[in-house]
Order: structure tokens, then C-alpha cells, then sequence
């Protein structure tokens, strides 16, 4: 068996592109791998591409050796894009290697220590405020309508949320710093408004799903160290599952998680084992977050265990396509240390068309399968009827900081 074609594609994920490498070998066997990234789909898509002559004519099953051939070739433009195009690649070789053994992916890793992972509703209002006509979703106008998402939530048998800077009204806003429909600055001090906005928003979810549903916010890179800690004591009367925060500093991180009982999540943007090693050598974080789709799958076990070394519970970071959610779920199966997993419900209708067999989700879990490989293939049909780019619009990536005024998609 030799793999006989590698390619990057991309598919409209309605406000932003999901991007798929697809390995086909030269006996029929075809292999699924998800890197979407919003802000560099062009460049992971490129860089695909120079890496293909390496992997065509090589035999796919080896996937350790080919990974390390691919790391050789970009090591000297290590980081983001190089290693998310890895990722999708390395992702789509464990495929081909599962299905031509007729297994799923975790049984490669040891086999489940679980049949079912419990599952927040991610970017919940988030999604709304920005993308809520496109969606059909109901309107943010104001702090009831949160109340009512907190209910709905809870109705729909999830037991976590988490949210972003969420603002109601007409229309709903979401405060990112530095995008077009947030304050336009790079201080990262929360000002006394952002704080009552803050403590409002969660006070209100607090309220409307009870004490017992786990509530998150995430305020990914937006503010310093200080600010963060002045929104994490804030938050302490609202036990939450965690404040999620971006920052390349461990001990900028460590200093938060020291200062306050609030507990933190973080680690999201790094790549590879041995970006994390100080973060969790220095248990800086109470729960360190995975990108499946950034890592790939070996590199993200990896990390996984030794943060399982250092008595640290993970997280995936999953806001993808359902390739992506069956690539974390077969994280999730093969890790003892798993906090909790990553969803986006608020999503567009062909997210579970665009999959051969969507995953369960049921009582606020997602299933495991025993089908081979990652257990459902992209269905190439309806992934050609949702080009990306759009025929006739340009190929700029989308993504949630975007001002929703701006937004060009329509519902199919």
C-alpha cells in the first residue's frame, strides 16, 4: 500500500472555512484529517502541498516515521501553520492505518477507558450575537434572553457552557478587544464597564442554570495579567469551572492560578509537547487545553500524559466540523485525565450532512463508536456544494471577532 495522493481541502463552515487533508492510497483507501484554522487557511493549504512529495509513493502506516520526516523539513519554520498542516496529514495517516487494520483510531493508543465523554456547549451566546440571523438562532436583546439560553442549555441535557464577553442587546455584541466590533486596543486593562458587563453576563447564567452546571468564560489573549486576575477574583462568587486565558508566559499564568480560587484553562494556541513541558512542569494552569486538529493525534497523547504526570486534568479545544469532534472524542477515549470536552451546537445545517455518520450526542455526551478509523469520512458531495471561497466572494478568513454587519453568508 502506497499513498498515491495527498490534499488540502476547504469547505464553508458559514463564517469561517474547515479545512480537510484527504490521503487516498493507491489500493482505494481514503483518509480524513481536520486543520482548520480561521486565520490561515491559504498557508495551511500551502503548506500541504510542500509537503505532499514526501508522503506520495511513501507506504502510509509507518505514521510516526513520516510525521518526524515532515518535522525535519519544517523545522526551521516551526510553529503555527507548518505544524497544523502536519496535524491534518498526520491525522489522515492514523485513519488509513486504522481502517486498513479494520479498527478504530483508539484502539491504537491502548483502547477506550471510556464509551462516552461529557460535553460543554461552546461559544454559547457567543454564536448568537454574531451570527444569530444567518443561524436563525433567537435574539440576545437583552438579560432575560441570556436567562432563557441558560435554561435552553440545561433543557437540552448539558451540565456545562461557556461563553465569551457577550453583551446584549439590538443588536448583541461580543467585546474583543483590537476587533472591529470591540474597543479598538491593545492595553489589555478591563475597564470598570467591561467588569459590570462581565458580572452581569455570568451572574445571569449562574441564576437562570442553578449551582450545579459548570459555567465557563473564555477571554482568550484580551487582556494582561493583571486583568485577568481583577475578572478572576471577580468571578469567585460564581464557582466557576473555569476562566480560560491565553498567555505564552507560564508564570504569568501561574501567578493568576496562585492569586485566586477561581480555577484556569489555558494552553490552547500551543503546538507540540514540548510547548507545553513548562507550562505543565510549572502547573501553571488548572486545566491544560489540546488542539487535536493542531497538534495532530500522537503529539496531543503525548501531551496529554505528562500533564496526567504532572496531576493536571485536559481539556480538548474543539470548535470544528464533526471530524474534528471524533477526533477529540478519540483523545478523550484514550486519556484517564479528561476534564471535560469542547462542542459548538450553534452551527450551520450542513455540519451533519457534511460528515458520513455524525456523531451521538445525547444527555449533553458524545458516544463513542467502534467503527474503523475516526468513524465517519467527509461526504465529498456536500462538501463540493459548500465551496470555500464562496464563487464570486474573496478568500479573507472569517472569524468571530468579525463586526456581523460586514458578514456576506446566507443560509443554503
Amino acid at each position: 500500500m502506497r499513498i498515491a495522493r495527498v490534499e488540502a481541502l476547504h469547505c464553508d463552515g458559514g463564517w469561517r472555512p474547515w479545512t480537510f487533508v484527504r490521503i487516498e492510497t493507491d489500493n482505494g483507501l481514503v483518509g480524513w484529517g481536520e486543520c482548520s484554522d480561521n486565520r490561515s487557511p491559504h498557508g495551511i493549504a500551502g503548506c500541504v502541498r510542500d509537503l505532499a512529495d514526501l508522503l506520495v509513493g511513501q507506504d502510509p502506516r509507518p505514521v510516526e516515521r513520516l510525521y518526524w520526516d515532515m518535522l525535519r523539513r519544517v523545522r526551521q519554520n516551526s510553529g503555527g501553520v507548518s505544524h497544523k498542516a502536519m496535524a491534518g496529514i498526520e491525522l489522515a495517516l492514523w485513519d488509513i492505518k486504522a481502517k486498513a487494520l479494520g479498527v478504530p483510531v483508539y484502539e491504537l493508543f491502548g483502547g477506550p477507558l471510556r464509551d462516552r465523554m461529557r460535553l460543554y456547549w461552546s461559544h454559547c451566546g457567543t454564536t448568537r450575537a454574531r451570527m444569530g440571523t444567518f443561524l436563525g438562532t433567537p435574539p440576545l436583546k437583552t438579560y432575560d434572553d441570556i436567562a432563557a439560553l441558560g435554561r435552553e442549555v440545561v433543557a437540552r441535557g448539558f451540565t456545562a457552557l461557556k461563553t465569551n464577553m457577550v453583551i446584549p442587546g439590538e443588536p448583541a455584541t461580543v467585546y474583543f478587544p483590537g476587533f472591529a466590533s470591540g474597543i479598538n486596543t491593545t492595553d489589555g486593562a478591563p475597564t470598570v464597564e467591561i467588569l459590570d458587563a462581565i458580572d452581569r453576563l455570568i451572574g445571569t447564567f449562574r441564576a437562570a442554570v442553578g449551582p450545579k452546571v459548570g459555567l465557563c468564560l473564555d477571554l482568550n489573549y484580551n487582556f494582561r495579567t493583571e486583568g485577568v486576575l481583577r475578572i478572576a477574583k471577580l468571578l469567585e462568587r460564581y464557582d466557576m469551572q473555569w476562566v480560560e486565558y491565553d498567555n505564552w508566559d507560564p508564570d504569568a499564568l501561574l501567578q493568576i492560578k496562585q492569586s485566586t480560587s477561581t480555577r484556569l484553562a489555558s494552553c490552547e494556541s500551543l503546538v507540540t509537547l514540548r510547548q507545553y513541558r513548562p507550562f505543565l512542569e510549572r502547573h501553571a494552569v488548572d486545566v491544560a487545553i489540546i488542539d487535536v486538529p493542531w497538534n495532530g493525534f500522537s503529539q496531543a497523547v503525548q501531551i496529554g500524559r505528562l500533564a496526567e504526570a504532572c496531576e493536571i486534568n485536559v481539556a480538548p479545544h474543539n470548535y470544528y466540523s464533526h471530524l474534528a469532534d471524533l477526533h477529540s472524542l478519540h483523545l478523550c477515549a484514550v486519556l484517564p485525565n479528561v476534564r471535560i470536552m469542547e462542542i459548538d451546537i450553534d452551527d450551520v445545517p450542513w455540519k451533519g450532512p457534511l460528515v458520513t455518520k455524525p456523531p451521538l450526542i445525547r444527555d449533553g455526551h458524545i458516544w463513542l463508536s467502534d467503527a474503523p478509523g475516526w468513524g465517519a469520512d467527509i461526504d465529498e458531495r456536500v462538501l463540493r456544494e459548500h465551496p470555500w471561497p464562496r464563487p464570486g466572494e474573496g478568500g479573507a478568513p472569517l472569524f468571530y471577532g468579525m463586526d456581523p454587519g460586514h458578514m456576506t453568508a446566507r443560509p443554503r
